[in-house]
C-alpha cells in the first residue's frame, strides 16, 4: 500500500542553504550513517557574550576555496561529545540553525568542528533527515534545482 503523502527522494549528496549563516548553498554528504549534522567550522573561537555561550567561525560554503566566506557568530545550545567516522572522540559546539534543502526548510542541530581531511563541508545526519526524506543512495544532487541564494539574516 503506497502512502497518500510520500517524502520527497534526496540523494547522497546535496546543496543545502543555512540562510541564518550563509548568503549562498553548501555542497553536503547526506549521511545516514551519522545521527547528527555537522558543519566545516574554520577558526573557531568560543566566547561568552552576557553570560552565553556563542561559537564565532568562518564559513567558507565553496570546497577549496576561500570565495563566499564569512564570518558568523552564533549562540551555542550545548556541547556535545561525538565519536566522529575515524573512531576518535571530541566535544563539540551544538548549533541550532534553518537548512533548506530543496523547498523544505526546518531548523536542524549541527555540531561545528574541523572538517579538513574530509571531502565534504557538511554532513546531514538522520536526526535531520528523519521524516523529511528518502534517500536513494545512488543519486546525486535531486533536490539542487530547487535551492537558492538569499541574503541572510543579520546576526547579533
Amino acid at each position: 500500500m503506497k502512502p497518500s503523502n510520500p517524502l520527497p527522494v534526496i540523494g547522497w549528496r546535496e546543496w543545502a542553504l543555512l540562510p541564518d549563516l550563509a548568503d549562498e548553498p553548501i555542497k553536503a554528504k547526506v549521511d545516514t550513517g551519522a545521527q547528527t549534522s555537522a558543519l566545516h567550522a574554520f577558526a573557531l573561537e568560543v566566547m561568552t557574550v552576557d553570560g552565553q555561550p556563542f561559537a564565532s567561525f568562518e564559513l567558507h560554503p565553496r570546497q577549496r576555496s576561500k570565495a563566499g566566506a564569512t564570518r558568523v557568530t552564533h549562540p551555542i545550545k550545548s556541547f556535545r561529545k561525538i565519536r566522529s567516522s575515524n573512531g576518535r572522540a571530541e566535544t563539540r559546539p551544538v548549533i541550532v540553525t534553518t537548512v533548506q534543502v530543496g523547498e523544505r526548510a526546518w531548523p536542524i542541530e549541527i555540531t561545528l568542528t574541523s572538517r579538513d581531511s574530509m571531502g565534504f563541508r557538511m554532513l546531514l545526519g538522520r536526526s535531520a533527515l528523519k521524516a523529511r526524506f528518502l534517500v536513494d543512495a545512488g543519486r546525486s544532487y535531486v533536490q539542487s534545482g530547487r535551492v537558492q541564494a538569499v541574503t541572510r539574516k543579520p546576526t547579533p
